[in-house]
């Protein structure tokens, strides 16, 4: 008789629910408790517009992050499922045949029919390449789309857009939609819904194939998959779960213009998926809170706001190219890590470094700024007067720079010193 040892490398029950179940559970109470707090109306007009970020950072990540696939041209299906949506909005305000009894609530599943429809028809020639060629014709077509809003007027609005008002046809939960605390629940419920009906898809047979042909579409073919035909069906749910953030957003507005299917969204999102993470399902979720936060109040305290994003963005390439997702996995990690003393005290003496040099990179733009404006405005951090004719200016911004990358330099080689 022969003992067989059986090893199951599958996750066990408790690591299933504590990786796939958990995080929605947490998610789904904060997005509760927040209401609880007494938002004012500009704190909910910033969630609504977080909470439809991260869907379209999401849609996006399915074709960068899982597939491989660089779009710039991503807010095509962001805005046509917008459009959709907004047309419905209309005819649901008419009150015309089936429209009158269909709710604003599930306009979103109008988005992403849209959206799919749109990726159905342009990513059947678009993924018969890949790579570079992709990303070009992802470009072109942007810009084709975006010039066809601006002269199909019937259908785009032209300049002035399509607008409606979402407070008709029958209610859901008892949501008049009037209201901007009742919009967030609206974009609460499907920022919940869209996280985990992408987070599934990943778990599909469809979204493993996915990585795999992001990886070696070679040995992908090899095995009896077609490679095209993988690329297009993840387009078109991409397209999809894109289009229902676009219905998201035309509920939140209640109006679309042309502007939103230009590469400029589409260059956004790819900051905010990049900026995150692309590598983990949630960094496009914290890239998408960062950037809509600077986009929504950084600019009040400086004009210079799309230079700091920028830099962000350079900063993320070079440095840390797990995004802020892999940042906070790598703390996680040091923590529980035997010599978590040596590598805590090696990461401070580099975020010192790194703070350093970002003041002295502030102080640089924020005089050159002011400088340039012609206004005679002195930068006056803390009530330092740092005047652009004063040597010391200059002298304290690059010192500090100098001074803050020699620290972050010295830490990184300690690291190598470390792991050799």
């Amino acid at each position: 008789m022969t003992d067989t040892l059986s090893i199951s490398l599958a996750p066990s029950q408790s690591e299933k629910f504590r990786t796939r179940v958990l995080p929605f559970l947490i998610m789904a109470a904060v997005l509760a408790v927040i209401p609880l707090a007494g938002p004012s109306r500009t704190t909910y007009s910033l969630l609504n517009a977080i909470g439809i970020n991260m869907v379209f950072a999401l849609s996006y990540n399915m074709l960068l992050g899982r597939a491989g696939l660089l779009s710039f041209g991503h807010a095509v299906y962001f805005g046509l499922g917008g459009y959709a949506a907004m047309h419905a909005m209309q005819a649901i305000e008419a009150g015309t045949g089936l429209w009158s009894m269909f709710p604003v609530f599930a306009l979103p599943l109008v988005g992403f029919a849209g959206g799919a429809f749109a990726g159905a028809v342009i990513g059947w020639p678009s993924c018969r390449r890949a790579g570079i060629p992709f990303a070009m014709i992802s470009l072109g077509i942007a810009e084709l789309v975006a010039a066809a809003g601006f002269m199909f007027t019937s259908l785009f609005g032209g300049e002035e857009g399509v607008s409606g008002d979402r407070m008709n046809g029958p209610e859901v939960f008892g949501l008049s939609l009037g209201p901007i605390n009742e919009v967030y629940w609206f974009i609460a419920a499907w920022t919940l819904i869209g996280t985990i009906a992408m987070f599934a898809f990943t778990r599909t047979p469809l979204g493993k194939m996915g990585e795999a042909v992001r990886d070696n579409p070679e040995r992908v073919e090899f095995v009896g998959y077609d490679p095209q035909r993988v690329r297009y069906l993840i387009f078109i749910f991409a397209g999809g779960f894109a289009g229902l953030a676009g219905g998201m957003a035309a509920v939140n507005y209640e109006i679309f213009t042309p502007e939103t299917l230009s590469v400029i969204p589409s260059g956004f999102v790819l900051l905010m998926a990049y900026v995150g993470g692309i590598r983990y399902f949630a960094g496009p979720m914290l890239g998408a809170v960062l950037l809509t936060y600077m986009q929504s109040n950084l600019s009040d305290f400086t004009e210079a706001w799309l230079l700091y994003l920028g830099l962000l963005f350079m900063m993320i390439v070079m440095f840390a190219p797990s995004g802020l997702a892999g940042i906070l996995v790598s703390v996680l990690h040091g923590v529980q890590s035997s010599d978590r003393g040596e590598i805590l005290g090696r990461w401070a003496r580099y975020a010192a470094g790194a703070l350093l040099a970002f003041v002295g990179i502030v102080i640089t733009i924020e005089v050159a700024v002011r400088e340039s404006s012609g206004f005679g405005e002195v930068f006056e951090p803390f009530g330092f007067a740092l005047a652009p004719d004063n040597p010391v200016t200059w002298l304290l911004a690059l010192g500090l720079v100098g001074l803050g990358g020699w620290i972050m330099r010295s830490s990184g080689s300690d690291k190598e010193e470390a792991s050799s």
